[in-house]
């Protein structure tokens, strides 16, 4: 049986704002009602003081749309990551205040971050990130995570690639996560690493067209409402870029540092540094550049190639003062085997190409437990303008 929009929005005329008795639909409150098969997802603008009093009407509202007939899942969720625009009576509710850290004068805020809740089990999460797509952020983030397994420790990786999810094919995975308990889901498991992708919940060529807070919203149930269970590492697969929805990840999760994934060529360089310029803004700890696509070996004569320039991130990385982790060359093979979910760390892990990915999970853990020589140097954040 088909849902439609429209039957959720008349479920939703039934639940009520607890100060006003307005009824959600008509409060300006919602943002756009997704229906995918028959799961159902929505959100809920809120002040972030009324977070405590509004947990009512979201559990009402899931309760609402869930009695839809046709639908298996609703997930409803609070956030504060847009200004909303309440009917007449709403309470005058005032818009929820920017989560974008203010810049003024060519100088970073000086405003301190906000406590950001650990997820249980998980020691530390680190985020694998570039400043435009097309750099192998994706492959890079998968190899890093088999690499930790591989050394020994326990790994999650989460895709937080929404728009554009690849984890699913680089594990070669297929199927759904099964439901624990409640609303908290399974993650699949690929060569001993723990995967969750929003690509295991929807069809390979479904268009994700999403606003930006209900694509936070989808990237906090996965990471809070997945039993990850004990792990020392959980890789997330950011979505590429520095706009709205990378910014708000970095502030809303409790990163231990970033990975920045970079081409040698000066064009994608530019926007590694605004990746780091981010992440610094909101004081997540630059563990590494990785240059990848460094160089290529002719299969048939040897010689090499420096397609896309060579050295341009480990010049970066000195001139931005972090650690400058490896270089990963551009390689048939890696490519294939990326293409057939049968990654190289994990299924050549004698190649070349999966010692590099060894060395910068070794260097990446080491900066993370404190264990080797290995420094995270910190210089004065830098503001791209």
């Amino acid at each position: 049986m088909m849902v439609t929009r429209e039957e959720i929005a008349r479920a939703l005329e039934q639940v009520k704002l607890p100060a006003s008795g307005q009824s959600l639909t008509a409060s300006g409150r919602l943002s756009d009602i997704l229906v995918n098969g028959d799961k159902v997802m929505v959100t809920i603008a809120i002040d972030a003081t009324e977070a405590a009093a509004m947990e009512p009407v979201r559990a009402a509202a899931q309760s609402a749309i869930g009695g839809v007939p046709g639908v298996g899942q609703a997930l409803v969720s609070l956030t504060a990551d847009r200004p909303s625009t309440p009917g007449p009576g709403s309470g005058g509710m005032r818009p929820p205040p920017s989560t974008q850290p203010h810049v003024a004068a060519g100088r970073p805020s000086q405003a301190p971050s906000p406590k950001v809740a650990t997820i249980p089990g998980v020691r530390h999460v680190i985020a694998v990130a570039s400043g435009k797509g097309g750099v192998g952020k994706s492959t890079t983030a998968c190899n890093l995570a088999l690499a930790l397994a591989a050394n020994g420790q326990k790994v999650g990786i989460l895709d937080a690639d929404i728009y554009g999810p690849s984890l699913p094919k680089l594990f070669g995975l297929h199927g759904k996560p099964r439901v624990v308990s409640g609303r908290t889901l399974a993650p699949l498991e690929g060569y001993g690493v723990k995967v969750m992708s929003i690509g295991f919940m929807v069809e390979e060529e479904t268009p994700m067209i999403w606003r930006g807070p209900m694509v936070m919203s989808a990237i906090t149930q996965m990471l809070r409402e997945v039993a990850w269970g004990e792990l020392d590492v959980l890789v997330v697969d950011m979505p590429p870029g520095t706009g709205d929805a990378q910014l708000t990840m970095a502030q809303a999760t409790p990163l231990a540092g970033a990975v920045i994934v970079s081409t040698p060529q000066d064009l994608a360089l530019i926007d590694a540094r605004r990746g780091v310029a981010m992440f610094r803004k909101t004081e997540v700890p630059i563990l590494g550049i990785v240059e990848n696509m460094s160089y290529f070996i002719a299969p048939d004569t040897g010689n090499r190639y420096d397609i896309f320039g060579h050295g341009g991130a480990r010049k970066e990385a000195t001139r931005l003062g972090v650690p400058f982790l490896g270089e990963v060359p551009l390689d048939m093979a890696l490519r294939e085997r990326s293409d057939s979910g049968r990654p190289i760390v994990a299924t050549d892990p004698s190649s070349p190409h999966s010692l590099v990915y060894r060395d910068i999970a070794r260097q990446v853990w080491a900066s993370l437990s404190g264990t080797g020589d290995v420094t995270i140097k910190q210089p004065p954040a830098i503001v791209i303008e």
